[in-house]
C-alpha cells in the first residue's frame, strides 16, 4: 500500500471515531465550530504521523534500520555468565577468542553487542553491588570490555551506513561519571546508523553547555550511573535548552538509574531514555522528528 494511502486510511479511522451523532448537531454549523473541527482534524492527523508514520518512514528509508533489526541468533544467560567470568579472570585476547567462536556459529555483531557485551557489563555492576567482586576487579573487567569493544568496532561499523552529514548528536557522560562503557556502546550504534557523533568526557557542566551553544546538535545524550548525578543533570539540561544553538534540540538520558526508574527522565527535564544502543537510536530519531515538527 502506498504511504499516502496509508496516511489517509489512518486519518479517516481517527476522523470517523469523532463523527457526530444525529442527536447532537455538528459544531461546524457555526464559524467557531468549523474552526474547532478543523483543529481537531489537524491534531488527529498529527497524532497519526507522530505515532505511526514517522517510525515507519525510519524503517523504510534506513534511519536506524540496521540498529532495530533483532537477530534470531542470540547468546543465552549461560553464555553471558561464562563470558563475564572470562572478562573477570582472563585477558582481552581470551575474551576476543570467545566472541570469534560465537561469530563462527553465525551470531551477528549486533547480537554480540546487545546480548553479550551489554548484559556482561550489567552483570559486573550487579556483582559489585552484591559484594561478590571488588571495585578494582570490576573496574579492570570493564576496562577489558572497553578494549574489546574498540577491537570489534570496525567489524560492527562495516554493516552500517557511516556518517552521511545528517543528524548530529552530543553524547557525553555526566560530569564526574567514571563508568562509561554503556555510553561507548550507544555511540557505536549511533555511528552505525549514520549519525555524526561528538563524544567527549567533560570536566564540568559548563563544558557541555558551551558545546551545545557553539555547535548545532539535534540531540544531547547524557549518561549517569547513580542517583548522585540527578542533581547535576537537571540544571545542565535546563541550561542547554535555554542557550542551545538548535532550539529544537532533543535530550536523551541513559544509564541503569533511568532503566530502573523511568520517572527520573521527567525529573531531570529530559525527553526520553533507552535500555540499549538499538533502542536509543530509534528513540532519538523519533524525538528529534517530533521536536522539529513542533518548533
Amino acid at each position: 500500500m502506498d504511504l499516502r494511502e496509508d496516511v489517509g486510511r489512518q486519518y479517516r479511522r481517527q476522523d470517523t471515531s469523532s463523527t457526530h451523532t444525529e442527536s447532537s448537531p455538528p459544531a461546524s454549523f457555526t464559524p467557531a465550530g468549523a474552526l474547532r473541527a478543523a483543529e481537531e482534524r489537524l491534531a488527529g492527523l498529527a497524532r497519526v504521523i507522530e505515532a505511526e508514520i514517522i517510525p515507519r518512514l525510519m524503517l523504510a528509508h534506513g534511519n536506524g534500520a540496521d540498529t532495530i533489526s533483532v537477530p534470531e541468533v542470540a547468546p543465552g544467560v549461560d553464555a553471558v555468565m561464562e563470558f563475564t567470568q572470562l572478562i573477570l579472570d582472563r585477558d582481552v585476547l581470551v575474551a576476543a577468542e570467545y566472541v570469534d567462536a560465537k561469530r563462527s556459529l553465525g551470531m551477528p555483531m549486533a547480537s554480540i553487542f546487545l546480548h553479550l557485551l551489554t548484559p556482561a557489563a550489567r552483570r559486573l555492576g550487579a556483582l559489585w553491588e552484591a559484594d561478590r567482586c571488588s571495585f578494582t576487579e570490576v573496574t579492570l573487567a570493564l576496562w577489558r570490555l572497553q578494549q574489546l569493544l574498540h577491537e570489534l568496532s570496525p567489524a560492527f561499523q562495516k554493516g552500517g551506513r557511516g556518517c552521511q552529514g545528517g543528524r548530529r548528536a552530543l553524547l557525553v557522560p555526566a560530569p564526574g561519571e567514571q563508568h562509561t562503557f554503556g555510553l561507548s556502546m550507544v555511540i557505536e550504534f549511533f555511528e552505525r546508523a549514520g549519525w555524526d557523533v561528538a563524544a567527549e568526557h567533560p570536566d564540568s557542566a559548563e563544558q557541555i553547555v558551551r558545546a551545545a551553544k557553539e555547535e548545532n546538535f539535534d540531540l544531547l545524550g547524557l549518561s549517569a550511573g547513580t542517583t548522585l548525578k540527578l542533581d547535576v543533570l537537571g540544571p545542565v539540561i535546563a541550561e542547554v535548552r535555554r542557550v542551545s544553538r538548535n532550539r529544537a534540540i532533543g535530550v536523551m538520558v541513559g544509564g541503569p538509574i533511568f532503566v530502573e526508574h523511568p520517572e527520573y527522565v521527567a525529573l531531570v527535564g529530559a525527553d526520553v531514555t533507552a535500555a540499549d544502543g538499538r533502542e536509543a537510536v530509534l528513540q532519538a530519531e523519533k524525538i528529534v522528528a517530533f521536536r522539529q515538527m513542533h518548533n
